[in-house]
């Protein structure tokens, strides 16, 4: 039933269509989705169907394990070797991330190298500062997300090496996985907040697709 009232949310709210109707030039050739938890990257096909209509080189890496249970350091490391073996290791992307694909993303960007080659981050519904739903959670990752946790802090403590790099974080006030909901909000970023009613509606809501969708048109 849970699943069959989230495709009914989904066919209302989503759009794959792009909002444009007359050709447009990409402002990036590339693009890594990052999946969040419990996720193997299904939900980002409306996403990479607009954005490969924009003529955007999609991949989309597959985080294993998916609960976290390694540890996001692993899975960060995992996705630099899978980022390198599809693009190689000088070619630049935009990076675009979900729920806890952001934190992961984050320490590639930050701990790995991989700001030197990102053109633009942008994270959707990601817990910069944690969320409490992660203590009914035993993995190592998910200790990672809990607010203070001596992950979150060594990222904060190393943002400054985004440098220049273009960053939005966008959020739900409604958001039941990352509480507080607040955790979305994010210094650093452009901030956009948008009243979804559920946390994977995020990929799957129109207004929210058209503003990615327009972040990657010069």
């Amino acid at each position: 039933m849970t699943a069959r009232l989230l495709n009914i949310f989904i066919g209302i709210f989503s759009s794959t269509v792009s909002c444009h109707a007359h050709p447009v030039s990409p402002r990036y050739e590339r693009a890594v989705l990052v999946h969040g938890i419990f996720e193997n990257g299904t939900a980002f096909q409306a996403l990479k169907t607009r954005l490969e209509a924009l003529g955007i080189q999609c991949f989309v890496p597959q985080l294993k394990p998916c609960d976290g249970r390694a540890g996001l350091e692993k899975l960060a490391q995992n996705l630099r070797s899978d980022i390198e073996a599809e693009f190689g290791e000088s070619a630049k992307f935009a990076v675009v991330a979900f729920s806890m694909g952001g934190l992961v993303s984050r320490y590639y960007l930050q701990h790995l190298g991989g700001a030197q080659r990102c053109e633009t981050f942008i994270t959707i519904s990601s817990p910069h500062h944690g969320t409490n739903v992660a203590r009914i959670y035993p993995t190592i990752g998910a200790r990672q997300m809990r607010p203070g946790s001596p992950f979150l802090r060594s990222l904060e403590e190393t943002e400054d090496s985004l440098g220049n790099i273009p960053i939005v974080s966008y959020r739900t006030p409604m958001d039941l996985m990352i509480l507080p909901t607040a955790s979305s909000i994010w210094q650093r970023a452009e901030n956009r907040c948008y009243n979804v009613p559920l946390h994977p509606l995020m990929l799957h809501t129109k207004s929210v697709l058209d503003d990615i969708e327009q972040r990657f048109i010069k």
